[in-house]
Protein backbone atom coordinates (compact mmCIF):
# COMPACT_ATOMS: atom_id res chain seq x y z
CA UNK A 1 0.00 0.00 0.00
CA UNK A 2 2.85 2.42 1.32
CA UNK A 3 4.61 1.65 -2.65
CA UNK A 4 1.58 2.58 -4.16
CA UNK A 5 0.55 5.25 -2.67
CA UNK A 6 4.12 6.91 -2.78
CA UNK A 7 3.62 6.25 -6.76
CA UNK A 8 0.11 7.74 -7.04
CA UNK A 9 1.43 10.97 -5.65
CA UNK A 10 4.79 10.68 -7.51
CA UNK A 11 2.65 10.68 -10.70
CA UNK A 12 0.66 13.95 -9.28
CA UNK A 13 3.41 15.64 -10.77
CA UNK A 14 3.61 16.88 -14.60
CA UNK A 15 7.54 16.84 -14.18
CA UNK A 16 8.17 13.02 -13.40
CA UNK A 17 6.84 9.82 -14.79
CA UNK A 18 6.97 6.95 -13.25
CA UNK A 19 8.39 4.20 -15.13
CA UNK A 20 7.76 1.08 -12.27
CA UNK A 21 7.51 0.20 -8.77
CA UNK A 22 9.11 -3.28 -7.20
CA UNK A 23 7.83 -4.40 -3.59
CA UNK A 24 11.13 -7.04 -4.06
CA UNK A 25 14.03 -5.85 -5.52
CA UNK A 26 15.69 -8.83 -6.11
CA UNK A 27 14.81 -7.97 -10.02
CA UNK A 28 15.86 -4.73 -9.80
CA UNK A 29 18.61 -5.12 -12.20
CA UNK A 30 16.31 -6.23 -15.06
CA UNK A 31 14.32 -3.38 -14.12
CA UNK A 32 16.61 -0.88 -14.41
CA UNK A 33 17.95 -2.46 -17.47
CA UNK A 34 14.79 -2.28 -18.96
CA UNK A 35 13.10 0.73 -17.93
CA UNK A 36 16.35 2.80 -18.06
CA UNK A 37 14.94 5.33 -14.72
CA UNK A 38 16.86 8.68 -14.15
CA UNK A 39 16.11 8.02 -10.02
CA UNK A 40 15.93 5.29 -8.19
CA UNK A 41 14.02 5.60 -4.58
CA UNK A 42 15.13 2.69 -2.17
CA UNK A 43 13.40 2.55 0.83
CA UNK A 44 16.83 2.12 3.51
CA UNK A 45 14.94 -1.43 5.20
CA UNK A 46 13.11 -4.10 2.97
CA UNK A 47 12.15 -7.66 4.49
CA UNK A 48 15.38 -8.95 2.83
CA UNK A 49 17.50 -6.35 1.34
CA UNK A 50 19.27 -3.94 2.65
CA UNK A 51 18.94 -0.23 1.22
CA UNK A 52 22.73 0.79 1.61
CA UNK A 53 24.16 -2.17 0.24
CA UNK A 54 21.55 -1.79 -2.42
CA UNK A 55 22.28 1.82 -3.13
CA UNK A 56 26.48 0.87 -3.48
CA UNK A 57 25.09 -2.15 -5.38
CA UNK A 58 23.64 0.53 -8.02
CA UNK A 59 26.16 3.13 -8.14
CA UNK A 60 28.75 0.57 -8.89
CA UNK A 61 26.67 -0.93 -11.75
CA UNK A 62 25.05 2.21 -13.04
CA UNK A 63 26.80 4.98 -11.79
CA UNK A 64 24.84 7.62 -14.04
CA UNK A 65 21.56 6.82 -11.96
CA UNK A 66 20.33 8.83 -8.91
CA UNK A 67 19.12 7.44 -5.79
CA UNK A 68 16.81 8.56 -3.18
CA UNK A 69 16.97 6.56 0.13
CA UNK A 70 13.82 6.48 1.73
CA UNK A 71 13.80 6.00 5.49
CA UNK A 72 11.99 5.88 8.33
CA UNK A 73 15.27 6.41 10.48
CA UNK A 74 16.99 9.05 11.62
CA UNK A 75 20.03 8.21 12.86
CA UNK A 76 23.19 9.95 11.50
CA UNK A 77 24.59 6.46 10.62
CA UNK A 78 22.13 5.51 8.24
CA UNK A 79 22.56 9.10 6.60
CA UNK A 80 26.46 8.75 6.83
CA UNK A 81 26.18 5.21 5.44
CA UNK A 82 23.54 6.32 2.56
CA UNK A 83 25.88 9.46 1.98
CA UNK A 84 29.05 7.12 1.56
CA UNK A 85 27.22 4.17 -0.34
CA UNK A 86 26.47 6.64 -2.82
CA UNK A 87 23.06 8.18 -2.71
CA UNK A 88 22.14 11.82 -3.89
CA UNK A 89 19.29 12.21 -1.05
CA UNK A 90 18.26 11.16 1.93
CA UNK A 91 14.61 11.61 2.91
CA UNK A 92 12.55 10.70 5.85
CA UNK A 93 9.48 8.96 5.60
CA UNK A 94 7.48 11.30 7.58
CA UNK A 95 8.46 14.41 5.31
CA UNK A 96 6.21 15.58 3.00
CA UNK A 97 5.39 14.25 -0.38
CA UNK A 98 6.58 18.01 -1.59
CA UNK A 99 10.00 16.97 0.01
CA UNK A 100 10.61 13.58 -2.06
CA UNK A 101 9.08 15.10 -5.16
CA UNK A 102 12.66 18.05 -4.17
CA UNK A 103 14.61 15.47 -3.42
CA UNK A 104 13.85 13.17 -7.14
CA UNK A 105 14.10 16.65 -9.18
CA UNK A 106 17.11 17.74 -6.87
CA UNK A 107 18.68 14.42 -7.64
CA UNK A 108 17.97 14.23 -11.04
CA UNK A 109 19.74 17.51 -11.72
CA UNK A 110 22.92 16.06 -9.90
CA UNK A 111 22.57 17.47 -6.37
CA UNK A 112 23.43 15.88 -3.41
CA UNK A 113 20.28 16.22 -0.61
CA UNK A 114 21.01 15.20 2.87
CA UNK A 115 20.04 16.43 6.53
CA UNK A 116 22.07 18.99 8.07
CA UNK A 117 24.48 16.90 9.65
CA UNK A 118 25.79 15.26 6.40
CA UNK A 119 25.89 18.83 4.20
CA UNK A 120 29.54 19.42 4.77
CA UNK A 121 30.54 15.88 5.65
CA UNK A 122 33.31 16.20 2.64
CA UNK A 123 33.53 19.79 3.22
CA UNK A 124 34.90 19.44 7.20
CA UNK A 125 37.41 16.66 6.20
CA UNK A 126 39.32 19.39 3.92
CA UNK A 127 41.91 20.65 5.87
CA UNK A 128 42.00 24.13 5.77
CA UNK A 129 45.23 24.29 3.50
CA UNK A 130 43.33 22.35 1.75
CA UNK A 131 40.21 24.69 1.31
CA UNK A 132 42.17 27.40 0.07
CA UNK A 133 44.15 25.50 -2.49
CA UNK A 134 40.12 24.82 -3.62
CA UNK A 135 39.85 28.31 -3.50
CA UNK A 136 42.46 29.54 -5.88
CA UNK A 137 41.52 26.55 -8.22
CA UNK A 138 38.20 28.08 -8.47
CA UNK A 139 40.01 31.55 -9.44
CA UNK A 140 41.55 29.74 -12.08
CA UNK A 141 44.88 30.02 -10.87
CA UNK A 142 47.50 27.37 -12.07
CA UNK A 143 49.51 24.96 -9.90
CA UNK A 144 53.03 27.19 -10.19
CA UNK A 145 50.26 30.20 -8.96
CA UNK A 146 49.34 28.38 -6.06
CA UNK A 147 52.39 27.64 -5.04
CA UNK A 148 54.10 30.68 -5.62
CA UNK A 149 50.67 32.48 -3.19
CA UNK A 150 50.79 30.27 -1.26
CA UNK A 151 54.47 29.69 -0.53
CA UNK A 152 54.37 25.98 -0.69
CA UNK A 153 56.54 23.42 -3.69
CA UNK A 154 54.37 22.64 -6.99
CA UNK A 155 54.95 18.95 -5.11
CA UNK A 156 52.59 20.18 -2.06
CA UNK A 157 50.38 21.75 -4.54
CA UNK A 158 49.63 18.47 -6.59
CA UNK A 159 49.12 16.37 -3.32
CA UNK A 160 46.92 18.69 -1.78
CA UNK A 161 44.97 18.83 -5.31
CA UNK A 162 44.92 15.04 -5.39
CA UNK A 163 43.30 14.85 -1.62
CA UNK A 164 40.50 17.48 -2.47
CA UNK A 165 39.58 15.68 -5.70
CA UNK A 166 39.29 12.77 -3.64
CA UNK A 167 37.40 13.95 -1.37
CA UNK A 168 35.02 15.84 -2.85
CA UNK A 169 34.59 12.83 -4.98
CA UNK A 170 35.29 14.78 -8.46
CA UNK A 171 37.53 13.36 -10.94
CA UNK A 172 38.92 16.59 -11.77
CA UNK A 173 39.93 20.39 -10.27
CA UNK A 174 36.90 21.34 -12.67
CA UNK A 175 34.49 18.79 -10.75
CA UNK A 176 36.18 19.16 -7.40
CA UNK A 177 35.15 23.24 -8.17
CA UNK A 178 31.77 22.49 -8.80
CA UNK A 179 31.40 19.95 -5.99
CA UNK A 180 32.65 22.58 -3.94
CA UNK A 181 30.29 24.99 -4.79
CA UNK A 182 27.30 22.66 -4.36
CA UNK A 183 28.32 21.90 -0.99
CA UNK A 184 28.87 25.76 0.12
CA UNK A 185 32.55 25.54 0.28
CA UNK A 186 33.22 28.37 -2.31
CA UNK A 187 30.86 31.10 -2.85
CA UNK A 188 32.05 32.27 -6.27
Amino acid sequence: MVLQGIKQLLEQDKDIEVVGALSEPADLHNKIICTRPNVLIIDIRMKSFNGIILTKTIKETFPELKVVVLSGYDYDEYITAAYKAGANAYVRKESSINELVAAVKQSYADNRIFPTLILNLAGESLTQKEREVLKLIAEDKTNMEISTELTISKRTVERHISSIIQKLEANSRVGAVVNGMKQGLLNV
